[in-house]
């Protein structure tokens, strides 16, 4: 079957080297190369990123969560601990508009990879630090994981049950959205680059991420709200913005302003609450939280999910199924948007998900195979200058890694 290319995305011609691993650098290098830019992972040869071996699942050898991460990429494997894999890398982010990388600060200049070093070589390069915890402060070296950043954050602290401990985010959470803010920040920098020639340094971390995911609840806490506590997502700053279970299963209901109200408590024929001048707008509905969410409570237990979601839907009060992934994956609405990818050559036992933006000149997302370790490495090197011969070379020597690139089916 012949495969129609994706239509080239804003940023064809860009040119990223993602050193990153785990999963918050490599989905920030990822969307830059869903919106076409050409993505070169650099890995250490016979291992690579580290989350190649996250797992189970791995379906033929390939881990479900490095393939989540990591399509519309080459792969370069070299040895930066020899000097002549040092001068690859080099010579590679001389050609770069990009840089991605993770690693402890000390160590990057060490080799000389360190921003203050690369932007003298490259003035225009965008160099991209993503660490746990950010470049400077008493903990810039402190290694971060998404789980660390959720509890030093206070975000683990207002999740769970009411009354139950803690519990994190069951999601890479802190990296996704930390991979997003790296993308955002790197493509305005992108457009000063092309408008002035002028580089940046950006300093992106989970902790910080997080705190931006914990912004409104610190502000309310800071403006005089009661710390908050695991509630079992009981305690919006919304009256109602919760679970309620049903007849049969629980459902989700949100209600964002008094009109809203109004319309819920005759569609679920709860007419006292509607009327009671106590609980007219939002500030009066939290005081009276208990009184409220009990009698709704009571009231949608008594008929099925799908019937109450008719009743909302038809007054415009919004409301969801509570979903597990087995249902996630077949909502059509999910379906309809494209918004699951097959990846390429897996019999769609390996998925991606879409990047959660839509340009209305890539009518095709751009979805190929996430590369074999080291499979592009001749061709990169070939691209630098580098002969047959050297090529041959650096991999006798074990400088680089050279692999067989994947043909997609």
């Amino acid at each position: 079957m012949t495969l129609t290319p994706a239509p080239q995305g804003p940023l064809e011609g860009v040119r990223v080297v993602d050193m990153t691993t785990s999963y918050a650098g490599p989905t920030a290098a990822m969307y830059l190369a869903d919106l076409g830019a050409t993505v070169v992972k650099v890995e250490r040869p016979g291992h690579g990123d580290d989350t190649r071996s996250w797992g189970p699942p791995f379906v033929d050898g390939a881990s479900a969560w490095f393939s989540s991460a990591n399509r519309n990429k080459q792969s370069l494997a070299v040895n930066l601990r020899a000097a002549t894999g040092r001068e690859v890398l080099l010579r590679l982010l001389d050609t770069a508009d990009v840089f991605l990388q993770n690693m402890n600060p000390s160590k990057l200049t060490r080799m000389g990879i360190d921003s203050e070093t690369l932007r003298a070589r490259n003035p225009r390069l965008v160099y991209c630090a993503m660490s746990g915890f950010g470049l400077d402060g008493p903990d810039s070296g402190l290694p971060g994981y998404d789980l660390v950043a959720q509890a030093r954050s206070g975000l683990m602290s207002v999740t769970g049950e009411r009354g139950r401990s803690p519990q994190r985010v069951s999601t890479a959470l802190s990296d996704v959205v930390t991979g997003m803010a790296a993308a955002i920040a790197i493509n305005a920098a992108l457009v000063r680059q092309c408008r002035s020639g002028e580089g940046e340094t950006i300093d992106v971390s989970l902790l910080d991420t997080d705190l931006a995911l914990m912004a409104p609840r610190i502000a309310a806490y800071c403006a005089g709200e009661a710390e908050p506590a695991p509630s079992g997502g009981t305690d919006s700053v919304l009256a109602v913005y919760q679970p309620f279970e049903t007849a049969d299963r629980p459902i989700v209901v949100a209600i964002g302003n008094n009109a809203m109200w109004q319309r819920f408590c005759e569609a679920v024929d709860l007419p006292e609450l509607g009327t009671d001048p106590a609980l007219a707008d939002n500030a009066d509905r939290r005081e009276h939280r208990p009184r409220i969410t009990a009698a709704v409570a009571r009231r949608l237990a008594t008929r099925p999910a799908a019937e109450w979601l008719r009743v909302l839907g038809d007054v415009e009060v919004p409301a969801s199924l509570v979903q597990s992934l087995s249902e996630v994956v077949k909502d059509p609405q999910v379906v309809a948007r494209g918004s699951l990818l097959p990846v390429p050559g897996s019999q769609e036992e390996l998925v991606s998900v879409r990047s959660p933006f839509r340009l209305a000149s890539q009518t095709t997302p751009r979805n190929e195979r996430f590369p074999e370790l080291g499979a592009d490495t001749r061709e990169v090197l070939g691209q630098l200058g580098y002969s047959d011969q050297e090529i041959t070379d650096l991999a006798t020597a074990g400088t680089i890694g050279v692999g067989t690139p994947a043909v997609a089916s």
